[in-house]
């Protein structure tokens, strides 16, 4: 039987690089244990906010082993495999050592541009080779391609294996179509911080956030408050980050949430080519809009 574990507020790590480009693990034990302690409901390890494209297969498994052995079974964990090769993706599901994840999070396939028929098979290939549960992403304005409601719900409908799509094709409508017709058990999570708040209204069960990497007890608490159907606290804290959303985007991502979070000291604002930090006008507006919010 179909089971989402993804619910509420979940966060897509960043991963803190040292000065030398290396991975700094004691920021990342630091930051695993901000979220939980800030109650965290479940980490995304290694989206593509983690800088996944900039890491090497035996660094990618080595961060996974890491975080898992740090929230040690507190919260459900997926985590991230995507490719746009599908035979590299099997091949990929078949060898990565998943053990501690709860499932893997799989994006539509980049750059390649799939009709909505290549699209299905794809994810029909990912299911039959991944050993895990699999939440689908969608997210076109990384992709170049949107997978359409009636692609997702023809997946959800021809396999037990998809459990949730984090939903980030900025667009509503798509979105309540698929959470009107998806069957129970299936869940819709928002990709899009700023949009979180209405699609939890017209039924999401959650979030995936950049910006709670930095800001996890006030963006939790409004998707905390939503769910529970506290909608004029839950807006106003919305309202409140509305300036702040933009922001950290503007100059790519993770580089605003980076940013905002060596501000804070929570890491060194270091990225790995072609990121790089944000200059320093951007960075001064994301200090100003967030000592201007009451967190």
């Amino acid at each position: 039987m179909r089971s989402n574990p993804f619910n509420g507020y979940g966060v897509a790590l960043v991963t803190p690089f040292l000065d030398n480009g290396a991975v700094d693990f004691d920021s990342l034990a630091g930051l695993i244990d901000f979220q939980i302690e800030n109650k965290v409901d479940f980490v995304c390890a290694l989206g593509t906010t983690a800088e996944t494209p900039t890491m090497n297969d035996v660094e990618l498994q080595s961060v996974f082993e890491f975080i898992i052995k740090r929230i040690d079974g507190r919260v459900p964990v997926m985590v991230g495999c995507s490719d746009n090769c599908t035979e590299r993706l099997v091949r990929k599901l078949q060898h990565f050592s998943y053990e501690g994840a709860d499932a893997v999070l799989s994006c539509v396939p980049a750059y390649n541009k799939p009709s909505q028929e290549g699209v299905y098979q794809h994810f029909m290939a990912v299911a039959e080779a991944s050993p895990l549960p699999i939440v689908l992403y969608n997210i076109p304005g990384r992709t170049g391609t949107n997978m359409t409601a009636e692609t997702t719900l023809r997946l959800v409908s021809a396999s037990d294996k998809f459990i949730a799509i984090k939903e980030a094709s900025g667009n509503l409508t798509q979105a309540q179509d698929i959470i009107k017709a998806a069957p129970e058990g299936f869940g819709v999570i928002s990709g899009d911080d700023s949009l979180a708040f209405d699609m939890i209204r017209n039924g999401a069960a959650g979030v995936i956030s950049v910006i709670g990497n930095a800001i996890p007890k006030t963006y939790g608490n409004m998707i905390h408050l939503a769910l529970e159907g506290n909608v004029n606290d839950a807006a106003a804290i919305n309202d409140s980050l509305k300036d702040l959303y933009p922001l950290m985007f503007r100059e790519g991502n993770p580089c605003g949430v980076k940013a905002l979070m060596a501000s804070r000291k929570m890491l060194l604002n270091t990225l790995r080519l072609p990121l790089v930090p944000v200059g320093e006008k951007l960075y001064n507006q994301i200090v100003t809009c967030f000592n201007g919010i009451k967190v």
